[in-house]
């Protein structure tokens, strides 16, 4: 069965307070877990330590946390505390973000995302273990140090979020498991490939690597509405955010309408880049409409053999009565 999570939209809300009340909504309405992103707006700590002293059962994860901004020790500290707060529901979900963001915002080099992300799922993990970590990598040496408190039990399992081939393929070697975005219905396929490969070069079970699919809907009794915003988001992201969005659905078969898409929201054409995803995308990316018409379509990426929970995302322009629709229609 897939569960069904819910990507909570931090951007969106004037108050900590508000979002938090969300993943209090999103656990009456029995969603499976709650996943909180960060970008370049509230950082993704203080969210879950709220939600999990506000919540009971339902599961908390950082979706996704960037290997830049925090050394991976810190990442560490930081799963092991908040696994402790949320009495063993929480899931560490990491990757490396875009060049925009890392460079722009943190003043950091980007460099290899790839080996950066590994080594910071690997260093994590050995902190996590509770044991004295030694590690000696390529941007990481460390060496002396364990946990001064106790290592957290179970330990919070750790996903990585990756677009390529090479990304997904290390998600399935060396993580618990992987977070896929912006993919079509068919281009998520081949990438799961990728993961069984990665899983089995790091002698694991593939099966027991967990995907989680995020799906960009809105369901409002206005369909055209929910049509709407949902094809806007699509089209800010695969035109606004960089090249990597647009890459991928680049190799998933759409090498033409990517560049077509990317370029004309870089002119600044934006209804042309929304009228190419409203007509030849949306549906196969996201689900809106009525609330009938977005359960139905949801329905078909649940379907997808592999995938272990949807997280249900929110367009950007979505206004929180809006988000609060959506979250009921969509409910398990």
């Amino acid at each position: 069965m897939t569960n069904r999570d819910l990507f909570l939209p931090v951007g969106a809300q004037p108050t900590l307070d508000g979002l938090v009340d969300q993943a209090v909504t999103a656990e009456e309405l029995g969603y499976d877990r709650a996943w909180f992103p960060e970008s370049w707006g509230r950082d993704v700590v203080t969210p879950i330590a709220t939600a999990a002293e506000r919540t009971d059962d339902i599961g908390l994860g950082t979706s996704i946390a960037n290997v830049y901004s925090r050394s991976p020790a810190l990442l560490g500290q930081t799963a092991a505390t908040l696994q402790e707060a949320s009495d063993g529901r929480f899931r560490l979900g990491v990757g490396p973000s875009g060049p925009i963001v890392v460079e722009n915002w943190h003043g950091m080099e980007f460099g290899n995302p790839l080996r950066r992300t590994r080594e910071t799922v690997e260093i994590v993990k050995e902190v996590l273990s509770g044991d004295p970590v030694d590690y000696d990598g390529e941007y990481f040496t460390l060496d002396g140090f364990r946990l001064r408190c106790e290592a957290p039990n179970p330990e919070p399992p750790i996903d990585a979020a990756g677009l390529g081939p090479k990304a997904v393929e290390l998600a399935g070697r060396f993580a618990d498991g992987w977070h896929a975005v912006n993919y079509t219905r068919e281009g998520v396929a081949e990438r799961l490939e990728d993961l069984r490969r990665g899983a089995e070069m790091g002698d694991k079970d593939p099966d027991d690597s967990r995907v989680t699919l995020s799906v960009s809907c809105c369901a409002l009794e206005d369909g055209e509405r929910a049509r709407e915003l949902v094809a806007q988001h699509i089209a800010f992201y695969l035109g606004g955010m960089g090249t990597f969005y647009r890459d991928n659905l680049a190799r998933q078969g759409r090498e033409e309408l990517a560049h077509e898409i990317y370029d004309a929201w870089q002119r600044e054409d934006r209804e042309h880049a929304t009228e190419l995803v409203r007509s030849e995308l949306r549906d196969q990316m996201g689900a809106a409409g009525t609330p009938e018409e977005a359960r139905e379509q949801l329905e078909q990426f649940e379907n997808i053999d592999g995938v272990d929970a949807i997280y249900i995302s929110f367009p950007r322009g979505a206004d929180p009565e809006e988000i609060r629709e959506t979250m009921v229609a969509m409910a398990p």
